[in-house]
């Protein structure tokens, strides 16, 4: 595990006054991702009306806050880190060294990408990119986690882009994103994903949000 001084806080900017089931999910598995390896997690710009729901509020490694990202970082601009898909350079391991804290904005996973993060990157933060392809959120903090505290090239990480779920017997639904892989090449995807898909599988991806 990496020097205490380099343990990174993942921070998504809540961008939306409601908290969808698909976020719910994302949220929780960041959470539980962070505690883990001794990182933190911070979900800011909460609304104070927003409930959430029982089984995200009470997944360890999950901290709220009402106060924004510029709020509660103000003495340490120049150590946070946007993950911006506009961003003109790749991040990279040495990004561990220069940066503490890894902002992401709303919902990455919108589909088609809506540009959620163009308000926070007219707050004027570092921005790093992510590679060309677009990711969920708990996957974009994943592969920020590998690159930036495990030290893994993006390059090095085994991906698979759009990948499709067995519906039913006779349905596949394609996801329309890049998803990290496990020891067994299957997408890395949050906790009851795939149950919430398929229960839903006459929404489009989007409305999941």
């Amino acid at each position: 595990m990496s020097d205490q001084k380099h343990q990174p806080t993942f921070v998504v900017e809540h961008l939306d006054p409601e908290l969808g089931p698909w976020s719910a999910l994302e949220y929780a598995c960041i959470a539980r991702e962070s505690h883990a390896r001794g990182a933190r997690f911070l979900l800011s710009s909460v609304p104070a009306e927003l409930q959430m729901p029982t089984d995200l509020a009470a997944t360890k490694g999950l901290e709220v806050e009402q106060r924004g990202v510029e709020e509660i970082f103000a003495d340490r601009k120049e150590r946070v880190c946007l993950l911006d898909p506009s961003a003109a350079v790749e991040l990279s391991p040495d990004d561990g060294d220069t940066f503490d804290v890894f902002l992401f904005g709303g919902i990455l996973g919108d589909d088609p990408p809506r540009d959620r993060t163009s308000e926070l990157r007219k707050k004027g933060y570092v921005g790093r990119r992510l590679g060309p392809k677009q990711m969920t959120t708990d996957t974009a903090v994943r592969v920020t986690r590998i690159v930036v505290h495990e030290r893994v090239p993006l390059e090095k990480i085994s991906y698979v882009d759009y990948p499709e779920i067995l519906v039913s017997e006779h349905e596949r639904t394609e996801m329309p994103f890049r998803y990290v892989t496990d020891a067994s090449g299957e997408p890395i995807m949050p906790a009851g994903m795939v149950e919430l898909i398929k229960k839903d599988a006459d929404k489009g991806v989007g409305d999941l949000f």
